[in-house]
């Protein structure tokens, strides 16, 4: 197997976000899974990426923020 990103570069994604708030990037060719709905651009994949760094700054899933609220944190 080669570490050809070429093909990789080649595809179009699609920035997904699941009901934790949880960002990830799906091939945009195929039907998103269930869970998961579209959320920001859709492009390569630098593209995609760069929109889930700047956009997900609270890595911790939703429930578990909504658990620290409800604790004062």
């Amino acid at each position: 197997m080669s570490n050809d990103t070429s093909y990789e570069d080649s595809i179009e994604y699609q920035v997904v976000i699941n009901h934790e708030e949880q960002y990830s990037i799906w091939p945009a060719h195929k039907n998103i899974p269930a869970g998961w709905r579209a959320e920001g651009p859709k492009g390569p994949k630098a593209q995609c990426l760069e929109y889930i760094e700047k956009t997900w700054t609270d890595m911790r899933p939703l429930s578990l923020r909504k658990q620290m609220e409800g604790m004062g944190e």
